[in-house]
């Protein structure tokens, strides 16, 4: 199968492509929507948006996956995520893909063992079961690529339940 997972942002959107038999993953590509702070926040949606089509045109990936908001004392900044992944969703959906969400914890307790794991722990894990030479410099496409992880392994364990 193959997954792509996002980690919202509104200044730096990470995604991960990989491909997957659920136990073994291999890393298809990786890297970051960045956006101008400085632009009108539409205009940002709106460039997130295009980036993500043109990498579900580019890599054909069967289904999306997408970190759930996680509890924020800034309002603010929760309420931009939030369209973030609106937009995410919705060009997910506009691609007839199969559409998942995990919290923070279910990712790294799929991809750590331990959902209180530091991001340092995440990156090493992601690179061991990617089978990478050196990790992936870019958190947020580092945790793209966990989010993806994580629904692969899911998928994977659902077919073996069914």
């Amino acid at each position: 199968m193959r997954v792509l997972g996002i980690d919202c942002g509104s200044a730096r959107t990470g995604y991960g492509v990989i491909e997957s038999d659920g136990a073994q993953h291999r890393m298809v590509a990786a890297g970051v929507i960045r956006t101008d702070v400085k632009s009108p926040f539409e205009r940002r949606l709106l460039q997130i948006a295009g980036e993500l089509r043109g990498l579900i045109r580019q890599h054909a990936p069967g289904s999306g996956a997408v970190e759930g908001v996680f509890y924020s004392t800034n309002v603010k900044t929760a309420l931009k995520l939030a369209h973030v992944r609106g937009i995410a969703l919705l060009v997910i959906a506009e691609a007839g893909m199969e559409l998942a969400e995990y919290s923070p914890l279910e990712v790294k307790t799929s991809v750590v063992g331990y959902g209180r794991a530091e991001k340092c722990q995440v990156q090493m894990m992601v690179r061991s079961l990617l089978r990478l030479p050196e990790a992936i410099e870019s958190e947020d496409a580092c945790d793209a690529l966990a989010v993806a992880i994580c629904h692969a392994t899911h998928q994977a364990a659902s077919r073996r339940l069914a």
